[in-house]
């Protein structure tokens, strides 16, 4: 592995056995995009069986590429390597997306609707998108893509799908678009 890698787990110890399996899993996501700058995985036990032993994984990636981050967090899955194949499933996806767009094969669609979050309600799990003709739109946490509804802010620029909800319009999709620049500007020292 030649990029810099750091592995952790929250509330466990990662045995030799799960980190090899990571670096291998790394070793291929490398091979897949060579140009990957960092990586730091983190590995946490969401849930335990009364005597201790682990009932939930979770595994997040952060990925440093050219330009900005990747960050993928995925739901729990009932093992270790059922959570660590969905989480490389997702950066080799991820990790495509990126390629595409940085290639520029990739264009928006004309008309696409795009927006700010300007109002957030995180503990309920919801808010609001005023788009740019100055309507309205709600929409709630499983309707933004890749998890990433936590790291959401008031100001956010976003792209979304417009569906008719049972009360008015609503998002069915949110795609932020400021996640990498937002990481970039924020390991600069720069806060927005």
């Amino acid at each position: 592995m030649q990029i810099p890698v750091h592995l952790s787990g929250k509330d466990i110890e990662l045995s030799t056995a799960e980190e090899a399996l990571i670096r291998r899993s790394l070793t291929k996501l490398e091979q897949f995009y060579d140009r990957l700058v960092a990586c730091h995985v983190l590995v946490s036990v969401s849930n335990r069986r009364p005597g201790g032993e682990p009932v939930a994984w979770v595994v997040r990636l952060s990925l440093t590429v050219p330009g900005g981050e990747l960050a993928i967090t995925r739901q729990a899955k009932p093992s270790f390597r059922e959570a660590l194949d969905d989480a490389f499933d997702a950066a080799r996806r991820r990790l495509q997306d990126y390629v595409r767009e940085a290639r520029g094969d990739v264009k928006r669609p004309a008309g696409e609707p795009h927006g700010r979050v300007t109002r957030l309600f995180a503990y309920e799990g919801y808010g609001f998108i005023t788009t740019d003709d100055g309507r309205e739109i709600y929409f709630h946490r499983n309707s933004v893509t890749d998890d990433d509804f936590d790291r959401l802010t008031v100001g956010t620029a976003v792209r979304f799908v417009e569906t008719e909800g049972e009360q008015g319009p609503q998002a069915s999709t949110v795609v932020p678009l400021e996640r990498r620049r937002a990481v970039a500007r924020g390991s600069e020292g720069g806060a927005r």
